[in-house]
């Protein structure tokens, strides 16, 4: 039962992460596309704040790919509890911070597509929800020692 627990949680450590990170992406690609209209020569700073929010989808696989080295038939239940605690975290954590984050670099681009000089600004701004995907993963690995327990 542990084992079949400690599945579900790497599914949602990487499948939440990575649904965080493809909305974040493809909120700032459509404001993106929209900025090209008035100003097509700031593609790339448009392109750079798209791939912003896709760190949150590696974040989720740094974590799989920690667990993953753990997980074996032989999980008690309370093992696999750990794992299916740090899934969730990691992958709420991590979509939560894909979503807002593209919400903020996609203001950005607007921004810049109006005429606003804003890139250094948002990038700034953009590391805030970051953060707390960076604390849930530092809070998985953390918790990872409980595995030995």
């Amino acid at each position: 039962m542990g084992y079949i627990i400690a599945l579900i949680g790497l599914g949602l450590m990487v499948g939440l992460a990575g649904v965080g990170s493809a909305i974040g992406t493809a909120t700032v690609g459509c404001a993106t596309v929209g900025m090209l209209k008035k100003k097509p020569e700031a593609f790339g700073i448009g392109m750079a704040l798209t791939v912003i929010p896709g760190t949150q989808g590696l974040y989720g696989f740094v974590a799989f790919f920690l667990y993953t080295a753990v997980i074996n038939p032989s999980l008690t239940l309370f093992q696999g509890a750990v794992v299916l605690g740090a899934g969730i975290a990691v992958g709420l954590a991590c979509m939560l911070s894909g979503i807002f984050q593209g919400k903020v670099c996609a203001s950005g681009v607007a921004a810049i597509g109006q005429g606003f000089n804003v890139f250094g600004n948002t990038m700034i701004l953009a590391v805030v929800p970051e953060l707390y995907a960076i604390l849930s993963l530092v809070a998985a690995i953390l918790v990872q020692a409980l595995m030995k327990l």
